[in-house]
């Protein structure tokens, strides 16, 4: 089975809760087997899913590995850790699982800002002050840890603090969630626990199959034709997303054109039995200055015949000719204001995803 989330430029995607059902359809038409093989690649998403779809494998095989042609990032690495074996190319990447949390804050002119925050950042911080600034006494501390709350809401230290355990609990879980290889011992387990989720100190940091069996884990190298077939079917799911070719947003638009969608693939699930897509609309539209206190006063004149005075008219006749002013001066407004704002100058490009879903696409007829 594989499971390809994409991160092309502008247009990506992440491990989500979404991909579980779509996944559990293709195990249930697998069906019980001796060994799943999950040809992975994503650069990260939510933590709490690689449990999930680990266990959820193993109530369908015996013997779980991993397949790795290029990057299985943060969550996708933590998918590795249920594996029996790490299969890695040469170009094979695992990363670090610090867990990462999502903050709102006030940017300018008061609008929301989601901003990304580094739990082990936190933790490190204070681990700082311990350990190389010297300040072991509690009351020593109590200056910069209250420092560190008037930045960050203390509801949000509590978070990452329930993160920095969670996720060390949950990779200590996988690690011993083995089928039929034995799992480390508590030492090894400890080792691998530090290294991926503190010690690494950057969450980027791509770990390569040589580094990854330093660390203790079940890494086993490729053969050179295994390799090459891992990462000619990698090119496919690149073709498949147009992963190599990043979206520019001001060369997405046509020149003249205020807004523009087109259709893209995100993310595929695919076995022998059937095959998912997670398919989306890109929608791209131009954010123009608009010009200070911009107001319009159309005044439309109705002419009618010489012979025929407005007072003449039947009240009933009289009523709808005021309706249709009414409504073409709001139509004309409009369109003026349209066409006023397309000749002021473009300050920025707002994008959005929109009607992602997966989708089964089906294999066709040999």
């Amino acid at each position: 089975m594989t499971y390809f989330l994409s991160n092309r430029q502008g247009a990506n995607a992440q491990i989500a809760d979404d991909a579980v059902r779509p996944m559990y359809d293709h195990l249930r038409a697998i069906g019980p087997t001796e060994k799943i093989d999950l040809f992975l690649y994503s650069i990260g998403g939510h933590t709490d899913v690689p449990w999930r779809i680990v266990t959820m494998i193993r109530e369908f095989a015996s013997e779980f590995n991993v397949l790795v042609p290029y990057k299985a990032h943060s969550a996708a690495t933590m998918i590795a850790l249920g594996a029996d074996e790490i299969l890695m190319g040469r170009k094979g990447e695992l990363g670090p699982i610090d867990p990462q949390l999502s903050v709102q804050r006030s940017g300018e002119g008061g609008t929301q800002v989601q901003e990304q925050i580094a739990v082990e950042d936190i933790m490190s911080y204070v681990r700082f002050l311990r350990e190389k600034v010297g300040l072991s006494d509690q009351a020593a501390l109590v200056g910069p840890i209250s420092a560190l709350a008037e930045k960050l809401d203390p509801k949000l230290l509590g978070q990452a603090n329930r993160a920095h355990l969670h996720i060390r609990s949950v990779a200590r879980k996988l690690l011993t969630a083995r089928g039929k290889q034995p799992a480390p011992d508590e030492q090894k387990i400890q080792v691998i626990v530090d290294m991926l989720a503190e010690k690494t100190y950057q969450h980027g940091h791509a770990i390569g199959r040589q580094e990854a069996q330093e660390f203790g884990l079940n890494v086993v190298v490729a053969p050179d034709d295994l390799d090459n077939l891992m990462w000619d079917l990698f090119e496919e799911y690149e073709r498949l997303s147009v992963m190599r070719d990043p979206i520019d947003p001001f060369t997405f638009l046509p020149k003249g054109q205020e807004e523009r969608t087109e259709r893209v693939v995100l993310g595929a699930i695919e076995s022998l039995a059937e095959a998912h897509h997670f398919s989306a609309d890109l929608f791209m539209q131009a954010r123009r200055q608009a010009p200070p206190q911009l107001v319009l006063n159309l005044n439309f004149n109705l002419q009618l015949p010489p012979n025929i005075q407005p007072q003449q008219l039947p009240p009933a006749a009289q009523q709808v000719l005021q309706q249709i002013m009414q409504q073409l001066q709001a139509q004309a407004q409009q369109l003026v204001q349209q066409e006023v704002l397309k000749q002021m100058p473009i300050v920025g490009l707002e994008g959005r995803i929109q009607d992602g879903a997966w989708r089964q696409v089906g294999w066709p007829k040999p």
